[in-house]
């Protein structure tokens, strides 16, 4: 069985790549901070998903992601989803509180490459692949997105760099673009964002490049095609 790592899996876009890889015969291994929406997420969709609460910065949480992963089969996918937006509503970086600013980066960037050095001896062994989940505020200069998009900017080029020394591991950074997420809804808080894509809507994107296996690189969700077969069940709501 080929098995996929998917942090940040209890809600999202997480949950709902989770809920399609499931469909089509991976294991699934999801995490998050909050225990009862981790385990009431893997239930949601079905046994092939299997729940692992914890905190993405602890590295015995992540090791315990690759040992759950590898006790089911063949780890042939990491997904680095979960993230921190930083204050709500964003400050500037004049304002940013510098604690705050390095959790940011704990979250965003440490955890992610933490996970990867954890996984990397199966992903070489699979020849597996890891997707690291970006933002357009990794490369735009947006005015008071300097803690996130900075830290999803450093998140690109550690694995644009990472693309190089891993001949054997595919290396992705997706650009999911702007989604009703409950974290996206922070980045506005009362504003209306019901008019951004469901994130279910936006999973077929990033399928389509799983499965078609391009050059390592960063792609938007936008520039690729979105129709690859489904086996999904009625959708769950997220």
């Amino acid at each position: 069985m080929k098995v996929a790592v998917i942090t940040g899996g209890s809600r999202g876009f997480g949950f709902e790549l989770a809920r399609s890889l499931a469909a089509d015969g991976w294991g699934v291994v999801i995490d998050g901070r909050h225990a009862d929406d981790v385990r009431a997420a893997a239930e949601a969709i079905g046994s092939a998903v299997h729940a692992v609460p914890g905190d993405v910065r602890d590295p015995q949480h992540r090791a315990e992601l690759v040992r759950m992963a590898e006790g089911l089969g063949d780890l042939a996918l990491v997904v680095n989803n979960a993230s921190v937006l930083g204050p709500s509503p964003q400050p500037t970086l004049a304002e940013y509180p510098l604690d705050v600013l390095a959790d940011v980066y704990d979250v965003n960037v440490i955890a992610p490459i933490g996970l990867i050095q954890t996984a990397l001896p199966a992903l070489r062994r699979n020849r597996g692949t890891v997707v690291d989940i970006t933002s357009d505020a990794g490369v735009e200069g947006y005015a008071g997105w300097g803690g996130y998009g900075s830290s999803k900017a450093a998140l690109e080029q550690a694995s644009n760099v990472l693309a190089a020394e891993e001949p054997d591991v595919r290396v992705y950074w997706f650009d999911p673009g702007d989604m009703r997420t409950q974290m996206h809804q922070e980045a506005f808080p009362g504003e209306d964002i019901s008019d951004r894509p469901v994130p279910s809507s936006v999973v077929p994107a990033l399928r389509r490049l799983l499965d078609a296996s391009p050059p390592r690189g960063r792609y938007r969700a936008a520039d690729l095609p979105t129709t690859v077969p489904s086996k999904m069940p009625a959708a769950v709501p997220s």
